[in-house]
């Protein structure tokens, strides 16, 4: 029986992120993988965030992902409500469109770099824990059998989770769309839009670029709620798009069509002992709003750090349960916004006409109604419960901010490391207390307050006029 600190099932986006954060803080690291090793283009997912984005920028991907990805600074929700992006408080103020399996390329290639071991054609078939640690029994190529042991496990294995399922947790909720339909095609005629989107009647339809000349179409009609299983046609997609769009764009050479239905569920916890559930199989919501994927790599970065720490013995085992305390209530939020903005965009009774209507009134005019959707929509306006007695800023994202040397934010995380923010006249150098897990910087302003920033970018302790001592005191408690 093989023993490792963590095992990761899946290697989507959450897993990859999640493997490679602990990989590169120095925890062995194995990734089970059912499917052959392979990066898929039938991902669904084409949007990045700005929080997702500087979390990759803290990581060291999103300048290259920037590169091959084409930008969107503003927002079309129901038709006639444009919304800029330009006024984010971020260094990316725009959306990234890009399909997933450029992600999926960028992580994986960070993960294996950081030497994490991973398991393709290998299905998890039975987990159990004790006190110890998780037993994983997995199933390899060849039909050959093996038992992992592992400290801890994380079920990054999508909304049918196997790891989910064998530590016994319902995944309650409901199908939303029914008869969703998909296909990657070719279009005579290009949109003036990089994102096409908008909804018609009982109609829907969004196309967004994959950068190869194909483009993916994702259509649904309300009134053909037929299986999954039903044969699927382009002139089917066509239709539907022309219903939602008015044309077609002369769409042909499908590479791949797909029918699929859109749920709304989530666990009702992330943690079951030594287990742990992330993205997909923790919680999954409507296509609206593109934070799928995202809120999927939230999940991972907040984990992750919080496993390095405990398994390098560097804090308790109570740190794993603020992971449950603080992406349980955002998932719960996601789950809200996307079937909000699919219920409003395919409104018809009168009183949703009617609240569409007011929405997107206030939306326009009132800033702080639009900064608030924004930040929960883009991932940065979430902030994390902190004790109550705990500085203000406690649990907060903190932005990529510039230091007196002339360094970000995002350059001193890389590596996994906090970063301890001083006032400019009283730098304080524990590096060789605390070796390579921690980054002392200075700010460029007059600021007087001290920041201990976690590895996921939200500041953990805070302090004004702090002395010496209480920057050792906090630095033994939340660094160890």
């Amino acid at each position: 029986m093989n023993g490792t600190p963590v095992i990761v099932v899946g290697s989507g986006p959450t897993g990859l992120l999640l493997a490679g954060d602990l990989a590169v803080a120095g925890v062995p690291v194995t990734v089970v993988e059912k499917r052959p090793h392979r990066i898929s283009n039938l991902s669904r997912a084409f949007v990045l965030h700005a929080r997702t984005l500087e979390q990759l920028d803290a990581r060291g991907l999103a300048d290259g992902l920037e590169a091959v990805g084409q930008r969107l600074d503003r927002l079309r929700l129901f038709g006639n409500l444009t919304i800029g992006l330009d006024t984010l408080p971020s260094r990316f103020r725009h959306l990234l469109v890009l399909p997933q399996y450029e992600v999926e390329k960028a992580l994986e290639r960070r993960a294996v770099e950081a030497g994490v071991d991973f398991r393709y054609e290998t299905e998890v078939t039975a987990l159990s824990q004790d006190g110890n640690g998780v037993t994983v029994r997995v199933e390899g190529p060849g039909g050959v059998t093996e038992s992992l042991r592992a400290e801890y496990v994380v079920g990054a294995d999508g909304m049918r989770s196997a790891v989910r399922s064998a530590i016994g947790l319902p995944f309650p909720g409901r199908s939303v769309i029914r008869s969703v339909v998909l296909a990657d095609v070719r279009l005579a005629e290009q949109p003036e839009t990089l994102l096409t989107v908008n909804a018609v009647g009982d109609a829907f339809a969004f196309i967004a670029p994959f950068g190869d000349g194909y483009h993916r179409v994702i259509a649904w009609n309300r009134a053909r709620d037929v299986p999954d299983s039903e044969p699927l046609g382009l002139d089917e997609i066509k239709e539907v798009t022309r219903l939602a769009l008015g044309r077609d764009f002369g769409m042909h050479d499908a590479r791949w069509m797909s029918r699929f239905h859109s749920d709304e569920r989530q666990a009702p916890a992330y943690r079951v002992g030594r287990v742990f559930l992330a993205g997909d199989a923790a919680h999954v919501h409507t296509p609206a709003g593109g934070q799928g994927m995202n809120t999927g790599l939230q999940d991972a970065a907040n984990l992750s750090w919080k496993l390095a720490q405990v398994t390098g013995g560097h804090a308790g085992p109570e740190l794993l349960d603020t992971y449950q305390s603080e992406r349980h209530p955002v998932g719960r939020s996601v789950l809200r916004s996307s079937g909000g903005i699919v219920r409003l965009a395919m409104a018809r009774r009168p009183w949703e006409l009617a609240l569409r209507t007011a929405l997107t009134v206030v939306l326009d005019h009132v800033g702080p109604a639009r900064r608030r959707m924004l930040g929960r929509l883009t991932g940065i306006g979430y902030t994390y419960p902190a004790p109550r007695s705990a500085h203000p800023l406690t649990g907060t994202r903190v932005p990529d901010v510039t230091f007196a040397d002339g360094g970000r934010l995002h350059e001193s995380l890389r590596g996994g490391r906090f970063v301890l923010i001083t006032p400019g006249s009283e730098a304080h150098d524990t590096r060789d207390t605390h070796k390579d897990r921690l980054a002392v910087e200075r700010w460029a302003s007059s600021r007087r307050t001290t920041v201990l920033v976690r590895p996921d970018g939200y500041v953990g302790w805070a302090m004004e006029e702090a002395t010496p001592r209480d920057i050792e005191t906090a630095l033994a408690v939340h660094v160890g």
